[in-house]
């Protein structure tokens, strides 16, 4: 009897944890296709409005998901191991998501259309922000996959906010750079810090900064077509 509930149980485990995996990551899947339906043809680079607050927040969290849900798996992936089993992993992915629907209120109620100068020193300003303490600090925390869900969505705002200021500040509704902060929002939750990455990384962002500030019309999609 206690020879099969042993081999039981690590079956068990590994089943919960493919179940979260192919959850986590489908559920992610369908944001993206929700947010690039949603998001085609409204691209208006730094003129872009918010419309309506339900048509903003109908937009935003389907983002938020598709975009930080992928670097939250092994944090999931975590909670099916655990003694709740998959019982713990939608509370942990909700929490984690209303964390990131709250930064969604204060973007709604700060962001204003705005110039080429006014996104390029947003850009810089992320770049520099890539390079604090802060923000190797939250990094380090947002690898840490053993916070609570609203803990863990805490520590990967403050890891990710400059990330996010670029997309406000170059297209808050633009596909193509919703997928390239994406892909370094995940690596950077999944790779440990690099200084030889990062830094470039950091300086290749204030050299996006300064190109937009100097010649806005070499960044495709940044100002609206006339």
């Amino acid at each position: 009897m206690s020879d099969n509930t042993s081999v039981t149980r690590p079956r068990a485990g590994t089943a919960a944890t493919a179940v979260a995996l192919a959850a986590t990551l489908g559920l992610a899947a369908g944001c993206w296709i929700i947010s690039v339906a949603q998001m085609n043809g409204m691209d208006m680079g730094v003129a872009t409005r918010l419309g309506s607050f339900a048509f903003f927040a109908a937009l935003w969290v389907p983002m938020m998901a598709a975009m930080m849900l992928p670097g939250a798996v092994p944090a999931a992936l975590q909670r099916a191991r655990a003694g709740g089993g998959l019982r713990m992993v939608p509370a942990f992915v909700v929490s984690y998501i209303a964390v990131w629907a709250l930064v969604g209120i204060a973007v709604y109620f700060l962001y204003r259309p705005h110039g080429s100068v006014a996104a390029g020193v947003l850009v810089i300003a992320a770049g520099i922000y890539e390079l604090t303490p802060v923000k190797q600090a939250c990094r380090r925390r947002c690898r840490d996959s053993r916070r609570a869900g609203y803990v863990f969505g805490l520590c990967c705002v403050g890891s990710s906010i400059g990330l996010m200021l670029i997309l406000l500040a170059l297209g808050v509704m633009s596909i193509t750079w919703m997928a390239v902060i994406a892909v370094v929002v995940v690596a950077q939750k999944l790779l440990p810090a690099r200084a030889a990455i990062d830094l470039p990384i950091a300086l290749a962002i204030v050299g996006l900064g300064l190109l937009i500030i100097v010649a806005p019309a070499s960044i495709p999609g940044l100002m609206p077509s006339m």
